[in-house]
């Protein structure tokens, strides 16, 4: 299929995704992967809600939702007792709470819908060159038959992993060092042990030098997932089911425990690199996923991390290519995603939860956790952190705040420039309708305009909304809502501001809704280039806040 408009090698959950997201944008997509078929091997087994949301946004997490688990809270236990437990589902959101499923039926499922949209992955086709050009890239495929194939497409995006062949070819550096004195050992098995299996609840086990996370498999059993010291760096063999239940055992303090292994049986021994790609695109190629950062899976984010990039990419790609945006935009797309990844590996190296302290520190950490975990706002504030929905990207150059801060104690703040939109209950002027969440009224393909209905209301002020959004160089819709409740104002913001949501769901632009003055410019630096455009700000400090 030479000539497609995108060409995407890689079909993991990363890769899928992107070409969901391209697919019901319209584009002609090219999915291409090394492996045979479709994988069978157990590795990321959590969505997270944000991921969800981006998911929901494609059309596609209802399918997941039906064949996964979620998971609503999970104990926490040190020394042998209970030290207290982590509750799930704080914020608003249709998917507020984790997802418990299997990668490979990720890509199952998403390989399903990908075909329902025209695309079938190429297996054991393997990109062995790439080379951009000012108006297209040029690529080789390789079959096992040693055929090989020459062909075009307008842009390509390597989603294949670490080892990337596209992130090599382009000459991006993949920059980062070794996490050394980690190692994960981990495996789905059947647990003859007194805490049952109950759908929807995990465990923490916090030992010194090792913790041990266990969480309900969809299909019966659990994922055992050990973080250890290193005591055997030269040790590189996947681990004994006896192994792993010494493991176990030991962290646990169950001595007779006993392992049974799942259908299909997995045991794995992993350690890992902290590393980013010096920049994720380079003219016509782009890159995506474990192809653009990776690190070791602390916090379970990196298959989400990805899934938010391809979901963040795949409009602003739509919109380059269809000519209704600036190349510029893309470059939004490796500034937002590289900080992105930056901040989960900072952060991550702090998760004292899941990394395995020295005898001092666990006993310290243990003694805090009871006291920590009795505090609402303690497991607000760490489901918040867990969801990622409160990730933003406030520093971004698309990112415009317009608005003068509101007074001190003022509740109605609502999200600023780079935030994402919150799933606020709203009505919208049909009485039939009723209140409906915000999320819904959102589309993945078109920005959207949100205004206070009341403050809409005026003929000028409509007409002069309704201009812009006609004149913009991208699709924009407008909104005007009202919140369905007292409690939901603060969520929005003050009447008097306008925030344009992107295709994603971050608000692009916060202003005041009488003057148009910053949608004009910000849908003029939008705009393909042309002499004397407004240019996005080029730092942080050029946003005025």
């Amino acid at each position: 299929m030479p000539g497609a408009d995108v060409c995407v090698v890689g079909a993991g959950p990363v890769g899928l995704t992107l070409a969901i997201g391209l697919r019901g944008l319209g584009l002609e997509v090219r999915v291409v992967d090394r492996a045979p078929a479709a994988k069978r091997e157990a590795r990321a087994l959590v969505v997270w809600p944000r991921a969800a949301e981006a998911l929901d946004a494609l059309g596609v997490a209802g399918t997941l939702r039906r064949h996964g688990v979620e998971l609503g809270e999970v104990t926490v236990h040190g020394g042998g007792r209970p030290l207290g437990r982590l509750t799930t589902g704080w914020h608003r959101s249709a998917h507020s709470r984790p997802l418990n499923i299997e990668q490979h039926d990720i890509e199952r499922l998403l390989c399903a819908e990908l075909a329902k949209l025209g695309t079938e992955v190429e297996w054991d086709t393997e990109v062995t060159d790439v080379k951009v050009h000012d108006d297209r890239a040029e690529y080789t495929l390789t079959r096992p038959d040693g055929s090989a194939e020459s062909a075009t497409a307008a842009w390509i995006v390597g989603c294949e992993g670490t080892a990337s062949v596209v992130r090599d070819r382009l000459g991006i550096p993949f920059r980062g060092r070794r996490r050394a004195g980690l190692q994960v050992v981990q495996g789905n098995a059947h647990a003859d042990w007194p805490y049952g299996y109950h759908p929807g609840h995990g465990h923490i086990f916090l030992a010194p030098r090792r913790s041990l996370l266990v969480f309900p498999l969809p299909g019966g059993g659990f994922r055992f997932f050990c973080f250890r010291d290193d005591p055997d760096p030269a040790l590189t063999t996947p681990p004994t089911l006896d192994e792993l239940c010494d493991l176990v055992a030991q962290t646990t303090r169950l001595p007779r425990l006993r392992l049974a292994p799942t259908e299909p049986a997995w045991l794995n021994r992993a350690r890992f690199s902290d590393r980013v790609a010096a920049r994720l695109r380079c003219g016509r190629g782009l890159l995506a996923g474990d192809a653009a950062h990776a690190w070791a899976p602390v916090g379970g984010h990196g298959m989400n991390v990805g899934m938010l990039g391809a979901h963040n990419l795949a409009w602003k790609l739509a919109a380059v290519h269809r000519g209704e945006a600036d190349e510029r935009l893309l470059d939004t797309y490796d500034t937002e995603q590289r900080a992105l990844a930056l901040r989960y590996i900072r952060e991550m190296r702090l998760n004292f939860m899941e990394l395995p302290l020295p005898t001092l520190g666990y006993h310290a950490f243990t003694a805090a956790v009871p006291l920590a975990l009795s505090l609402k706002r303690f497991q607000r504030r760490l489901d918040r952190q867990l969801s990622d929905l409160g990730r933003n990207h406030r520093h971004s150059a698309l990112s415009w705040h317009r608005s003068p801060g509101g007074r001190a104690g003022d509740g109605r703040r609502g999200p600023r420039a780079g935030d994402r939109m919150p799933d606020a209950m709203v009505t919208t002027g049909d009485p039939a309708a009723g209140p409906v969440r915000l999320h819904e009224l959102l589309r993945y393909d078109a920005w959207t305009l949100v205004v206070d209905a009341a403050r809409a209301a005026g003929p000028a002020v409509r007409r002069a909304l309704e201009q812009r959004c006609t004149d913009g160089p991208v699709p924009i819709r407008l909104l005007p809502i009202t919140p369905a409740y007292a409690s939901e104002a603060r969520l929005l913001g003050r009447p008097g501001e306008l925030r344009l949501v992107r295709p994603d769901g971050y608000v692009g632009l916060v202003a005041p809704v009488g003057r148009t003055e910053s949608l004009d410019a910000y849908l003029a630096a939008l705009a393909p280039r042309a002499p004397r455009t407004p240019q996005f700000p080029s730092s942080p400090s050029a946003t005025a806040q």
